[in-house]
């Protein structure tokens, strides 16, 4: 794509030259050839408070897997507020093949989401919210071309789980977060 802009002197062009500088950084954002799919699930109790993942809300992240030989890192993205009431976020996942069945066994995962010693919030925060990326599975191997589907399921010691605003998965080809 060719595109030909004319500023004027003096603030026009400056102005100008900022909105094109702007344009290029959010085009260059956007494009990450290293993700295949990525996706944010909003969380809520089934009496519709905001921000409470239940025991019985299992999201699921269907995505499609086209080059087998690839090996492809998988993260899960938690969205946490400040007042969540743990140091850390138990969830079991599934993966479930293009054949409909089981790709692997269910595995547990610990993501530490705040200083255990000093409550601080880890991850990339704006105010009390914070953001985290793990990573879950690396170099993973997808044997069968197809659709792909991870059911995540928090595994703490509560049916209502306070303070968990998102959660959401990303699979990259490997070495590309």
């Amino acid at each position: 794509m060719l595109c030909y802009l004319e500023f004027s002197g003096g603030l026009g062009r400056r102005v100008g030259l900022a909105l094109v500088a702007l344009a290029g950084a959010a085009v260059l954002a956007s494009c990450d050839p290293s993700r295949v799919y990525e996706e944010n699930t909003d969380l809520k109790s089934p009496s519709g408070d905001a921000y409470v993942w239940d025991v019985q809300q299992r999201p699921t992240f269907t995505f499609t897997i086209a080059d087998t030989t690839a090996r492809y890192d998988v993260y899960f993205n938690v969205r946490n507020a400040a007042d969540y009431g743990f140091y850390n976020l138990y969830l079991k996942h599934t993966l479930t093949g293009p054949n409909g069945r089981p790709a692997g066994p269910a595995l547990l995962h610990q993501m530490v989401l705040m200083d255990p010693k000093t409550g601080q919030p880890r991850g990339a925060g704006a105010g009390d919210i914070f953001d985290h990326q793990f990573l879950a599975l690396p170099h993973q191997h997808f044997a069968k071309p197809g659709t792909y589907k991870l059911t995540l399921e928090q595994y703490m010691r509560q049916n209502q789980l306070p303070g968990i605003m998102a959660v959401g998965v990303r699979v990259a080809k490997e070495g590309g977060k």
